[in-house]
């Protein structure tokens, strides 16, 4: 693991503002009713909580597509983030950049596949890819294992899946094992 992963995966902050994330993720995923319909596409997530500002180097803006900062600029803005969320996932498209501090960046990007820099090359030998995984997850995969970068959080516009990944590895749970025993059916 590289050590702003490390120096920032460990902080309560940080693994707050993860968990927030994957919280809202799975809000979405539990709230809506139509994964089941034929040819409809669901709410989709992409969020990658960097250590660095400096993101540019390895992500592109995403045209017009836009967090709204003006109506919440943090995670921590509570019920705004549940409502942003909800908005931008059915509206938007692209990783959304979120700083290990809470603070939401406007632009939403679309992040590079590993070896575009240099020094690159020897992280895609850390991908493990899975049957289930499909474009935004293989993105957030790739992602997660920058030095800069120290989670990345998905949820599946076509499953409801929502996943986690941290330099590599994958904690996924699939739409019907979100909430555990507190999930009311």
């Amino acid at each position: 693991m590289s050590r702003l992963a490390i120096e920032y995966g460990d902080h309560e902050r940080v693994r707050e503002v993860v968990d927030r994330l994957t919280y809202c993720a799975e809000h979405v995923s539990v709230a809506f009713d139509g994964w089941e319909e034929p040819h409809v596409k669901g709410p989709g997530l992409y969020f990658a909580v960097v250590a660095d500002r400096d993101y540019g180097e390895y992500a592109d803006p995403m045209g017009d597509n836009r967090w709204p900062r003006e109506g919440c600029a943090s995670v921590f803005d509570e019920g705004a983030f549940v409502d942003a969320v909800g908005t931008v996932s059915v509206e938007q498209d692209g990783g959304i950049v979120v700083a290990v501090d809470g603070e939401i960046e406007a632009q939403m990007v679309r992040f590079r596949d590993l070896g575009t820099r240099s020094g690159e090359s020897d992280l895609v030998d850390d991908v493990a890819y899975e049957p289930w995984m499909g474009s935004r997850h293989m993105s957030a995969i790739e992602t997660s294992v920058r030095p800069e970068v120290v989670a990345t959080v998905t949820l599946s516009e076509e499953t409801g899946r929502v996943s986690v990944f941290r330099d590599g590895e994958a904690t996924s749970m699939r739409r019907h094992e979100l909430g555990g025993e507190w999930r009311v059916e």
